[in-house]
């Protein structure tokens, strides 16, 4: 429900979204974060979406950082074992995101110093998912 993130966000309200769903008999279940996020992003028509890690971003077959991936290339990146494990969920969620009105996806590590600021103040920082 948009509408209600909105409203809390109005008021200056920070909400705390856990990715937990249910089956139609009612059992719980967990649900992938970065989806999840994925889709409050799309539903808040938000510009940018902020995925954290524990490492760098998304990096290739030598470990180095890649910059930039256009959705087009997701497919390619997986086929050829440059994205493997749980980084093909992250990617394929934020791929559905840009596709869907997000402008931006950043995959960032969540473990450096004001990260998050790196990112919104426009410095080269992790891996940007665009169209």
């Amino acid at each position: 429900n948009s509408q209600l993130i909105n409203d809390l966000l109005k008021l200056s309200l920070v909400p705390v979204i856990a990715p937990i769903g249910s089956d139609n008999n009612g059992k719980a279940l967990n649900i992938n974060a970065d989806t999840v996020a994925g889709v409050v992003a799309e539903a808040l028509q938000a510009d940018k979406l902020l995925l954290l890690t524990d490492i760098t971003g998304v990096l290739d077959k030598d470990k180095k950082l890649i910059d930039e991936i256009r959705s087009s290339s997701l497919d390619n990146l997986i086929s050829d074992g440059t994205i493997t494990g749980g980084m093909i969920p992250k990617l394929e969620s934020a791929v559905q995101s840009v596709k869907k009105g997000v402008k931006t996806v950043t995959i960032l590590d969540g473990r450096v110093k004001h990260s998050i600021l790196k990112v919104l103040s426009g410095e080269k920082f992790g891996t940007n998912i665009i169209l």
